[in-house]
């Protein structure tokens, strides 16, 4: 198994990318802290990995929070005894995020908060755990809209993936030498209950399709692979880089709409 004897943490792991990562990881030999805000949603998610033969708990958090991150950190270390995998997941995209000229500063902060800080926030308390385990691998969550910028607006939500690549880089770099490695996971538009409501009429749904090459969203449990393969040892040389898992979307120029 790719991470025996590991211990992995996944924020937002309630459902979809972080859902399907917390069932792989654990497939793959990992122990699994469940952090989500929503109780019923990680529970949900800890039913299904123990039902498929894994380990796993569910830790409550606000990652927008320092002392909730700090706690999940502290909760991790107690159930499984460390820390290798740090997959900072947790994001949200709100749906009145829109043009810089009309999007509430409400709308920016929540965003940010929650995107950007969260990142911040659990490698400030995570890097230490991991240090004390050895070392280890964190996977950021970011977006392929952190590379090229969205075709639909949406400020907030490309500013905060933005500033978590610059991120991702910079603590790569200070950390390397200590054996952790960071990455930015950067996929291109999932297929999630999310993106339905957000893509419920058909011709905004259509705008987003004619930018993706295989014309189709991608699957959660794509991203899932891609992410672990950037928390095996496998990846031991894979570090600050922009993992893009966008179906080709960054290599394509589109004008048709």
């Amino acid at each position: 198994m790719r991470l025996a004897n590991k211990v992995a943490l996944i924020t937002g792991a309630g459902s979809g990318i972080g859902r399907e990562s917390a069932l792989l990881f654990a497939k793959e030999g990992a122990a699994i802290a469940v952090v989500d805000l929503n109780e019923a949603a990680g529970q949900e998610t800890v039913a299904l990995v123990a039902a498929a033969g894994g380990r796993a708990v569910f830790i409550r958090a606000d990652v927008s929070k320092a002392a909730d991150v700090e706690q999940m950190i502290a909760a991790t270390e107690s159930a499984f005894g460390g820390l290798h995998v740090l997959f900072n997941n947790a994001g949200i995209f709100h749906p009145d995020d829109g043009s810089v000229l009309d999007t509430d500063e409400a709308i920016w902060d929540l965003t940010i908060n929650i995107n950007l800080k969260g990142v911040f926030l659990g490698c400030k308390y995570g890097i230490p755990a991991l240090l004390r385990s050895g070392g280890g691998s964190i996977i950021n969550t970011a977006s392929f809209v952190a590379v090229v910028g969205a075709a639909t607006a949406q400020i907030a939500y490309t500013a905060s993936k933005g500033g978590v690549l610059s991120l991702t880089r910079e603590i790569a770099v200070e950390f390397a030498r200590q054996n952790i490695r960071v990455n930015a996971l950067c996929p291109g538009p999932v297929e999630t209950p999310l993106l339905e409501e957000l893509l419920a009429d058909p011709a905004r749904r259509q705008r987003r399709l004619v930018h993706i090459p295989p014309g189709r969203f991608a699957k959660a449990q794509e991203i899932a692979q891609a992410a672990l393969f950037l928390a095996t040892d496998e990846a031991s040389f894979v570090n600050g880089s922009t993992f893009l898992v966008d179906g080709g979307i960054t290599a394509a120029y589109v004008t048709a709409e």
